[in-house]
């Protein structure tokens, strides 16, 4: 007999276990059409399940995991299928950073940006990119980043990544939230709201990859 999944955010362990699973993989096809888009649901809407959805369908680092998708309403769309398993995708959430002070949450986004990068290690080795280039990625991943290159890091990140497989990227932030609840929380909302706002300002505003 077919379970509810409770509590479960990763999409592919929702269909290996075959869980009972509402289809919303045409939410794939309104996301590819847009350039930029926000989704905002109160807790519980699954909204982390269909990021999670989203990272498996695109990522070229999910090719094995295609079968994921076998029977779902998206397989229906020749066109969109075309697309499935062909990005970079850089998948973030900031579900964790929930710091009492600055200090802290932006040593705890190195962390999370020092995670990206180590996924991607091939870029270390890839002739798309310059010395300077893979110098900065290297302090991404050994966290010994300032504060101004980290403000930069996703729309860095991002950047390399195109410039390597010669693909636009797509970039998934989950829990965007979470940081700036935790800055009023403790009376630091003023530096984090600048912080958040740079980094997704370069990464979403001004970003050709």
């Amino acid at each position: 007999m077919k379970q509810i999944s409770t509590g479960i955010e990763d999409f592919k362990t929702v269909i290996d276990n075959d869980y009972y699973y509402v289809d919303k993989t045409q939410l794939i096809a309104d996301v590819f059409s847009n350039a930029v888009m926000l989704y905002t649901r109160p807790r519980r809407f699954g909204k982390t399940l269909n990021m999670s959805m989203l990272y498996y369908f695109f990522s070229n680092k999910e090719k094995d995991n295609a079968y994921l998708f076998e029977g779902l309403k998206i397989t229906e769309n020749k066109e969109m299928m075309k697309h499935q398993n062909q990005y970079p995708v850089i998948f973030i959430t900031l579900k964790d950073l929930s710091r009492e002070t600055m200090s802290l949450q932006i040593d705890k986004f190195a962390a999370i940006i020092s995670v990206i990068v180590e996924n991607y290690r091939e870029l270390f080795d890839s002739s798309q990119l310059s010395d300077a280039q893979k110098n900065l990625l290297l302090q991404y991943r050994e966290k010994k980043s300032n504060e101004s290159d980290l403000r930069d890091s996703l729309y860095n990140i991002s950047m390399y990544l195109s410039l390597h497989y010669k693909k636009k990227v797509i970039l998934l932030i989950d829990e965007y939230d979470v940081p700036l609840q935790s800055a009023f929380m403790h009376d630091y909302y003023d530096e984090m709201i600048m912080f958040m706002k740079n980094i997704f300002s370069s990464a979403l505003k001004t970003n050709n990859a």
